[in-house]
């Protein structure tokens, strides 16, 4: 069985440091895209007298592909909204590791049920093709975001039923 400072310095380490990195940088350009498009609106609308059409439509692109991001990175961080109140109160090491069993568990099967969600409005999507009004921008360009987040969410739901279960038979 492997150490965990094997597992962290292995090759799946700098796979998931690269990961991370893309996450943080499509976070912080969509961000940078987010305001900026608002920014630009307000002034283009209230000292300008311009109306920009479309621009509604890419802030929306951009806002999606920014929620959906943080939610990945929230997983990946394990800062996803908990009630840590018994977690905080658990303080034998095998029942803190079951404990997070049943969370990572639980939420595996919550992203599931996401992930199919996901591909009935992504197929959906792709059957009955809608665009947005004025950049003809395909819906399903928003709705793969969420799908992308859907999956990121398990994968790191699942490395989390793996850390819980080797601290579980460590314990």
């Amino acid at each position: 069985m492997p150490e965990s400072s094997d597992i962290q310095n292995g090759p799946t380490s700098r796979i998931g440091g690269a990961i991370a990195r893309i996450l943080d940088l499509v976070a912080i350009i969509s961000t940078l895209v987010v305001v900026g498009l608002m920014a630009f609106l307000v002034v283009a609308r209230y000292v300008l007298g311009l109306s920009v059409v479309g621009l509604h439509e890419l802030i929306m692109l951009a806002a999606v592909a920014l929620y959906m991001t943080g939610a990945i990175i929230a997983s990946r961080k394990r800062d996803h909204l908990t009630v840590d109140w018994i977690a905080g109160n658990i303080t034998d090491p095998r029942r803190k590791a079951a404990h997070d069993l049943l969370i990572a568990t639980l939420t595996m099967i919550i992203t599931i049920f996401f992930i199919v969600w996901a591909y009935w409005m992504f197929s959906w999507g792709l059957k009955r093709p809608q665009t947005t009004p004025a950049y003809q921008i395909p819906l399903w360009v928003p709705q793969m975001a969420i799908g992308l987040a859907a999956v990121g969410c398990f994968c790191y739901a699942v490395r989390d039923v793996i850390g819980a279960l080797l601290r579980l038979r460590r314990a």
